[in-house]
């Protein structure tokens, strides 16, 4: 399995940090993708998981993207202000509490990429995003907006800066608070993005194998695969499941197991257990599972939010190969939250170096397409 390369530092324990007990986990934020109600028919908390965008929300995007332009920042240096969204402030407020104390995912569709164009749509893009957190680097070098492509039939094939996504069948979380992707193109079938509750997949391991319980909340290690600095550890540690008291906390999942199993050839890490590779194959099948699994299809202008938090996804992947000039295309965003989980500084599995410096893409930076990227 691969995926985006990891930005973490050696990983820090947050204030408020406790280990979660072996039980069953219950409130809004657990849930199966079957049992979900379709778009537009929940009718009590914790309320929708998808937006559409009438047309005056739409108008005010336009407003926001010729204030920026007028502004005339690279996307690296435009904040939440100088993208100006004063209607859709309260929408963007319920999305987000939908996203730290409800379900853990949202889609917002209805942004006008086809009409905006790549550049434009960037720029939307950052904004939102801007409004919803703080940017975060997705590798060492300091890259904060990816690109997500088709990279064909061929699952070795380079994809650029994002993932290899013909490799889209395995579950994970991604060392973040937030993962934002919007489509700016996609085959005809769409993007497909699978998703999972992490508290549904926690509970199942209780209840199918209590006797591998406690290796949810034991400490692992990650693969860095390069991805830091010199002198810095080539991998991370964390426990697969922890707890964050305070407002927005709960149960937190880390969970990638390409990175779980490619850690085993350095010889300081801990050897994994038989026990373990158990643990990670009912993960892995309680997760895909049509009893808990949501399938997404995303089509142009929708915008997908996950809380890695809660939440388990796959990369996604493209139901037909088109040719370049039309394969599909995603933008990654990676944030954080303001405060960070329960109400803390740091995320619970990650330390930003700051020596990394972010940068944008290969995409144009610029706000103003007059302006060259800088």
């Amino acid at each position: 399995m691969t995926g985006h390369p990891d930005v973490d530092a050696v990983p820090v324990r947050c204030a408020g940090e406790v280990p979660v007990p072996p039980a069953p986990l219950s409130g809004p934020s657990v849930w199966k993708g079957p049992e979900l109600p379709p778009p537009g028919q929940e009718l009590t908390p914790p309320g929708p998981w998808r937006w559409t965008l009438p047309e005056a929300r739409i108008a005010e995007i336009d407003s926001a993207l010729r204030e920026a332009r007028r502004r005339d920042l690279t996307l690296l240096r435009l904040t939440a202000a100088d993208f100006p969204l004063p209607g859709l402030a309260a929408g963007l407020a319920q999305v987000r509490e939908a996203l730290e104390h409800g379900r853990g995912f949202a889609v917002v569709r209805g942004i006008p990429v086809e009409r905006l164009g790549e550049t434009a749509a960037s720029t939307v893009f950052w904004g939102i995003g801007r409004h919803l957190g703080r940017p975060v680097p997705q590798n060492a070098d300091g890259l904060v907006l990816g690109r997500v492509r088709d990279t064909g039939p061929d699952p070795d094939a380079p994809s650029g800066p994002g993932p290899r996504t013909r490799e889209a069948t395995a579950f994970r979380t991604d060392p973040t608070d937030l993962l934002a992707l919007l489509a700016l193109r996609t085959a005809r079938t769409g993007a497909r993005v699978r998703l999972a509750c992490s508290a549904a997949v926690h509970d199942a391991v209780l209840e199918r194998r209590p006797d591998l319980a406690e290796r949810l909340h034991r400490t692992y290690h990650f693969d860095r695969r390069g991805e830091h600095a010199p002198g810095e550890r080539p991998w991370t540690a964390a426990p697969l499941v922890s707890r964050h008291d305070g407002p927005g906390g709960g149960p937190s999942m880390r969970y990638d197991r390409g990175r779980l199993e490619s850690a085993q050839r350095y010889p300081e890490v801990p050897r994994l257990e038989p026990a373990d590779r158990e643990l990670f194959d009912l993960l892995d099948s309680v997760a895909a599972s049509p009893e808990y699994r949501l399938d997404l299809d995303l089509r142009a202008g929708d915008l997908l939010l996950v809380n890695t938090h809660r939440v388990l996804h796959t990369p996604p992947a493209f139901g037909e190969h088109r040719p370049p000039d039309r394969s599909g295309h995603l933008l990654r965003l990676w944030l954080a939250f303001p405060g960070g989980p329960g109400g803390q500084d740091a995320l619970p599995w990650v330390t930003l170096r700051d020596v990394i410096r972010p940068r944008a893409t290969a995409a144009p930076r610029a706000t103003n397409p007059r302006r060259n990227p800088a």
